[in-house]
């Protein structure tokens, strides 16, 4: 009986252990610091041209567009596309059915236009938000991210579920 009590303890250290290590991965990818991260918007791009080109290649290759609406000063908006990237599951289901947009919001650089075509709600919703458009710029859906948040990272199956709710039939 103490052999077994021995080698229950001796499992539980080491998948204990294992967890600890995963959550220590996990943590130092949320805790990375905001100047760590890519910053993907461009307060500077002419945000319609980029979004017309965008639909032209959606038209051709029959996807749906995904908009991340928010801006570099934004650690949010920052980790959800660092998480996005480094999620291969994530990343590899926007990479086959999705065109994938970063809308920049900024002081510079407001994109009232852009935001009032596709999104006439979105200054409701905190950053970052999700637009998606069919090949024909159509706006189906505008997503808020909290929902899509577990603790101070992003929940795979949400994620995932969410997007794969906008695949293009």
């Amino acid at each position: 009986m103490r052999r077994f009590k021995l080698l229950f303890f001796g499992i539980g250290l080491f998948l204990g252990s294992q967890f600890v290590s995963l959550s220590n991965v996990i943590a130092q990818e949320i805790s990375k610091p905001q100047a760590d991260l890519v910053k993907p918007y461009n307060p500077e791009a002419d945000a319609q041209k980029d979004i017309d080109g965008l639909l032209a290649t959606a038209k051709k290759e029959k996807k749906n567009i995904i908009i991340q609406a928010g801006g570099n000063w934004c650690v949010w908006c920052l980790r959800f596309n660092d998480y996005i990237h480094h999620t291969a599951s994530v990343d590899k289901l926007l990479k086959s059915h999705f065109l994938y947009y970063h809308l920049n919001y900024s002081k510079e650089n407001k994109n009232e236009a852009v935001f009032q075509k596709y999104a006439p709600e979105g200054n409701k919703l905190g950053y970052p938000f999700f637009i998606v458009l069919d090949k024909n710029g159509k706006t189906l859906h505008v997503q808020e991210s909290g929902s899509l948040e577990k603790g101070k990272g992003y929940d795979e199956e949400k994620v995932l579920n969410f997007f794969k709710t906008w695949v293009a039939k």
